[in-house]
């Protein structure tokens, strides 16, 4: 047994154990046995990015889960990939180009993707590097691309196909318009911000003399109004009923219609429309067949359809310039403060302008229904499922999906027109000559297809589809779809539409959605903020562990969580723990001098409990021992086991339950916290204290059963802690005596008469365990009581049981435990009803524990001390009793304010009745 470092440095493990695992073929399903396979697909993060808080989060339930299922024996694997992100990829290519000089213009095409796949190339490697350094335990020997060579033929065979079935057509049609970009958007990427801005109030001369007055957010836009329209009911707008006006600074006739849809309490009821620029407007432009007057180039200047003052213009400079003018003359009757809604680009933040293009769109209705039986019927289960009626919603109000981009870097859209009949070709490969009329030239479409397209064939692209591939066959439908709810609609809902499309089934069984990663304010973790610590910063001060294990414990499914750099305390300092607990009793082991077996990992047995002998505690220990580490232990002097001994198996296999029903309910900060309680607290504060003085004693046989009980619940604790904390258990794993082969691969223990008893107190392990939890309770009482009177830490004193008759036995078995952990001179036990002079008392599970506190303090000054606390307590009571019988607070203050202060005045008569019976002791 090697010795091991004192300070506990997580840096040199994490490159040691990645790199053995991935040597040794660990990540692949085929290292693991026969069964039904757990598979997980990694959301595919973007090439150009890095791994940020939200990520690692996600990766430490995915990881934490796959581990979990390739201890549990089934083949398991996590599928590993990244996404090419068109339009944030060409973003930063673009700005490279633009530092450089030039453009992607000037490049062309052909060059500018040769510039995308360098910069691509070089990113994918440092995206790689993160996520293998956070643990992942991914096999890389199946990584997909979005943009490889088969994902690319897989979203060309789903285009032709949705093509072929009428599902795909293009028409010119409102879009969300990015400007920056000069796509393109769907609705999905829009995200709609409120906004304090203008509403500018605008007179429109009416034929025949007169005017009308409107409101708009966006003045610049009038000059492509084609009408104004008024509600049909309204007896405010009677009178204009078959007028016209004229359009300022354009002179443009504008009939006046009448529209069911205006809201006739806005502004003056009446309402200007421009069918090219406004969703609602262009509703209101087909019901009318109103003439659709677009004012904008792609690039956001106005164009020629304007007059001359104002084409070429940015559309925030014409709004200037419009708003001037109509001030000059005189048609600017108002201008208020108004708080709206304003659609920004989610991928570059900038102003979405409502545009009609000629793009691609995908009916969504037909696919949209069985995506949506799935969830009704349980096929694919949500968690939590407070987002079943989400995505209920969204299914049920779908639209059709705008897929085609206005940009470079992306898959090109398979769709070619001949220069001759100009009839389109649609298929998966370059055709040679035109289907219709077999004119040679043909162009290919210009577009891309939106990103999302590729990834919602994410679960079964990346396993070789079009193609009946084996692992798709073996490995598809997947298990567990893990990813942050704001995707519910760009990602998930599309992969069961496209799943259930192609392959008839499901893509997973079960989508279970993440929080969202927060500061310690609560705000978004953003770069403009720069409230996100880096991942890689917090790793390479804490170890990946430690970061690890922070996100998993303090996560619930689903719900948003508060982080900063300092949070990674709680996982460092219980990383920490673990690495002192374990020197500790690799220590003690090396010096006992016992001789170890050679362990067999393959005679390991997931089942620890399971048909012990029940009549033999020696024969169920060595049992329990032998399927724990596939061999026998090592032949010396053993004493019987302890009480102590007992329980910690015990409290072992309950935690071992408790985490197998965790995890199966996916409440993993649930998981954590039960390791974390049961190796710091039940493992190290209480059994590691209790025999202490059986590892220092001179007998070797009660050392020998302490510290194999010992090096047994630890080699059960490092199995089940693996998942969570997989570098740091593998080196642990290593030098644990009794182990071998890997951690990762070791059966995850079960306890299934632990399960089935309800309690984990089985025959004869288990007997009288509980007793220790009496003697825990009994020592907490005690340190409570020193605490409440300042007894100093190094003064001992007699602690005082009391009790009925039938329960003195109960007391005495475990005396030694109380005196030794409540740091007692002795431990005094008798019947009920003598109560010692001056103690402090307490009364647990039907015992009276007394602390006699003379000769511990002084009497005198403990009491002056209690009786001015008192006082304060009174002052305080006093003063929240009075704000209660105010009649004037309690109508004025609201319903939570006053429930605080009867909360903090009961709590303080709480505080007052123990101060009291504290005095009346030292009386």
């Amino acid at each position: 047994m090697q010795a091991m470092d004192k300070q506990y440095n997580p840096g040199g493990l994490e490159q040691k154990w990645y790199r053995r695992w991935e040597e040794a073929g660990l990540f692949r399903p085929e290292a693991g046995r026969d069964g039904e396979p757990f598979v997980i697909v990694l959301p595919p993060p973007n090439v150009t990015g890095t791994l940020h808080i939200g990520h690692c989060l996600g990766n430490s339930v995915q990881d934490c889960l796959i581990r979990y299922g390739r201890m549990s024996g089934r083949p398991t694997l996590w599928l590993p990939g990244t996404d090419h992100a068109s339009i944030a990829t060409e973003q930063r290519v673009v700005q490279v180009l633009a530092e450089e000089g030039t453009t992607k213009q000037q490049l062309g095409r052909e060059g500018f993707l040769a510039r995308a796949w360098d910069w691509n190339n070089r990113h994918h490697d440092r995206i790689v590097e993160q996520l293998k350094r956070f643990g992942c335990s991914l096999d890389w020997t199946r990584e997909a691309f979005t943009l490889d060579e088969p994902r690319s033929r897989a979203v060309a065979e789903a285009f032709v196909r949705l093509y072929r079935k009428g599902l795909i057509y293009r028409g010119d049609y409102m879009v969300n318009w990015s400007v920056a970009q000069q796509s393109a958007v769907s609705d999905e990427e829009v995200e709609h911000r409120e906004v304090q801005g203008s509403l500018w109030h605008i007179r429109y001369p009416l034929e025949g003399g007169g005017h009308l007055v409107v409101a708009t957010t966006r003045p610049e836009t009038m000059l492509g109004d084609t009408a104004i329209a008024i509600h049909p009911a309204h007896a405010r707008t009677a009178p204009l009923r078959g007028r016209a006006a004229i359009l300022p600074l354009v002179g443009r006739r504008l009939p006046i219609v009448l529209d069911e849809h205006v809201d006739p309490e806005f502004g003056s009821g009446c309402v200007k429309v421009t069918p090219a620029h406004d969703p609602n407007d262009y509703e209101i432009g087909k019901r009318h067949g109103l003439p659709f007057v677009n004012i904008l180039n792609p690039d956001g200047t106005l164009n020629d359809s304007v007059p001359q003052p104002y084409r070429g213009l940015d559309r925030f400079a014409a709004r200037k310039q419009v708003v001037a003018d109509l001030q000059a003359q005189g048609l600017l009757d108002k201008v208020e403060p108004h708080v709206h809604n304003v659609g920004y680009h989610d991928r570059t933040g900038t102003i979405i302008e409502p545009y009609i293009s000629r793009q691609w769109f995908l009916r969504m209705d037909e696919l949209a229904k069985p995506a949506l039986r799935a969830v009704e019927e349980g096929a694919v289960r949500i968690v939590p499922e407070r987002w079943v009626g989400v995505y209920f919603n969204w299914m049920r109000n779908i639209k059709d999906w705008c897929i085609s981009r206005q940009l470079w870097w992306g898959h090109r859209i398979p769709v070619w027109t001949c220069a001759t009949c100009h009839e389109l070709t649609v298929q998966t490969q370059a055709p040679v000559r035109c289907t219709a009329c077999g004119g040679l030239v043909l162009e290919q479409d210009q577009d891309v297809l939106d990103t999302w397209f590729s990834s919602w064939l994410w679960t079964f692209s990346p396993l070789g589809w079009p193609q009946a591939t084996a692992d798709l066959q073996r490995y598809h439908p997947t298990s567990v779809l893990v990813t942050g709810h704001e995707i519910i609609f760009f990602w998930v809902a599309r992969m069961m539409m496209a799943s259930y499309e192609f392959l008839g089934e499901p893509p997973f069984r079960e989508i279970l959605f993440t929080g969202i990663v927060r500061d310690p304010q609560g705000r978004k973790m953003s770069k403009s903020l720069g409230n996100s610590p880096d991942p890689i910063d917090l790793m390479d001060q804490s170890g990946a562990d430690a970061l690890r294990f922070t996100l998993l414990m303090q996560a619930p499914a689903g719900q948003d969580m508060n982080f900063g750099a300092e949070s990674v305390e709680t996982g460092r300092n219980f990383c920490n723990k673990i690495w002192n607990a374990s020197r500790l009793l690799f220590s003690a082991l090396a010096e006992c001098g016992l001789a170890f077996p050679a362990a067999q990992p393959q005679l390991m047995e997931p089942e620890l409990s399971e048909g012990l002998p029940d009549d033999d505690e020696a024969a169920a220990w060595t049992e329990l021992y032998r399927r724990a580490f596939g061999a026998l232990p090592p032949t010396g002097e053993r004493a019987p086991l302890a009480l102590e001994d007992r329980w910690i198996l015990v409290r072992v296999a309950a935690a071992a339950s408790r985490l197998e029903e965790a995890v199966a309910t996916r409440r993993l900060n649930d998981a954590a916290l039960v390791l974390y309680d049961c190796f710091w607290h039940d493992y190290c504060d209480w059994y590691l204290e209790t025999i202490k003085p059986r590892l220092s004693g001179a007998d070797a046989a009660a050392r020998n059963t302490a510290l194999l009980t010992a090096l047994l619940a630890h080699g059960v604790l490092l199995r089940l802690l693996h998942p969570f904390l997989p570098y740091l258990t593998e080196e642990l794993w290593e030098q644990h005596p009794a182990t071998a082969g890997f951690c990762m691969i070791a059966p995850l223990p079960r306890f299934a008469q632990a399960r089935r008893c309800g309690a984990p107190a089985w025959q004869p392990l288990g007997r009288e365990a509980t007793r220790f939890d009496l003697a825990r309770a009994l020592v907490a009482a005690a340190r409570s009581l020193r605490s409440d009177f300042g007894v100093a830490p190094g003064r001992r004193g007699t602690l005082v049981l009391r009790a009925e008759p039938a329960r003195l036995a109960e007391l005495g078995a475990i005396r030694a435990h109380v005196e030794l952990l409540a740091k007692m001179e002795r431990v005094e036990i008798g019947p009920a009803g003598s109560r010692p002079s001056r103690a402090v008392a307490a009364v647990v599970e039907g015992v009276e524990v007394y602390l006699p506190v003379d000769g511990l303090v002084d009497l005198a000054r403990q009491r002056d001390r209690l009786l001015k606390e008192r006082e304060r307590v009174e002052r305080r009571l006093s003063a929240i009793r009075a704000k209660l019988s105010n009649a004037g607070f309690l109508a004025k203050a609201p319903r939570a304010v006053v429930q605080q202060q009867e909360e903090i005045a009961t709590d303080l008569e709480g505080t007052l009745a123990k101060l009291q019976d504290q005095i009346a002791v030292l009386e």
